[in-house]
């Protein structure tokens, strides 16, 4: 590596927006200096159970993420912000990850991390089997979190997992991400832990990070 892609750090850019907004953001995105993103469709949970018990509060959402250089990160975010502010409030959102190493065209580029050890926020990301991240989000909703945003994905399969006709049974999964305040992060792990669903080893993962630039999107009350 050469000391200009040392001197680099990046950033992960993740937004949480409607249905059919992300490639808007994306393009504004583009315009303040970005090299593009990749928007991901995603299933918006209600932000608390009486609302979730009532089926209201859920949207089909947009998730963009997109890697961007640090010394080009705050033009993005108010090219995104500006995009935006016409929107209704609490539109959408908008957090960084901090991101040392990523790969680009082959080449390896790493910079120094960030470290965040201030940050009021955490992302939590919980992968499970398919149809428990409601569960999930219903015990992280009492351990004090908001609402969350699921994904659809899919395992991998080992060379000993279970096999159908020959074919390795890859079980579809969902991936959970909520933003706390990082003074519920272990309440709220715990509380997901210690779901019945979770209780077979390799049922699910968890992991959370700090994340900065934290901001809702749309007109600001």
């Amino acid at each position: 590596m050469n000391s200009e892609n040392m001197r680099n750090s990046f950033s992960l850019l993740v937004i949480f927006v409607p249905h059919d907004k992300g490639e808007k953001l994306t393009s504004a995105a583009l315009a303040a200096g970005s090299s593009g993103g990749t928007v991901l469709m995603s299933r918006g949970l209600a932000d608390s159970n009486f609302k979730a018990v009532l089926g209201v509060g859920e949207a089909t959402k947009d998730v963009i993420l997109m890697l961007v250089e640090n010394s080009s990160k705050s033009a993005i975010i108010s090219a995104i912000k500006e995009a935006s502010i016409n929107e209704k409030a609490n539109f959408g959102k908008i957090f960084s990850v901090d991101s040392g190493l990523f790969m680009r065209g082959g080449n390896i580029l790493e910079g120094e991390r960030q470290m965040n050890s201030e940050s009021s926020r955490e992302m939590i990301a919980v992968i499970l089997n398919r149809g428990y991240a409601d569960d999930a989000m219903a015990a992280a909703r009492k351990a004090g979190a908001g609402g969350g945003t699921v994904i659809n994905a899919r395992g991998t399969a080992r060379e000993d997992d279970a096999k159908f006709f020959g074919m390795h049974i890859v079980p579809e999964k969902e991936m959970l991400i909520m933003i706390v305040e990082s003074e519920k992060k272990s309440a709220v792990l715990e509380a997901i832990r210690s779901l019945k669903c979770l209780s077979e080893p390799g049922s699910g993962i968890a992991f959370c990070t700090p994340v900065s630039d934290f901001s809702m999107l749309g007109k600001q009350k």
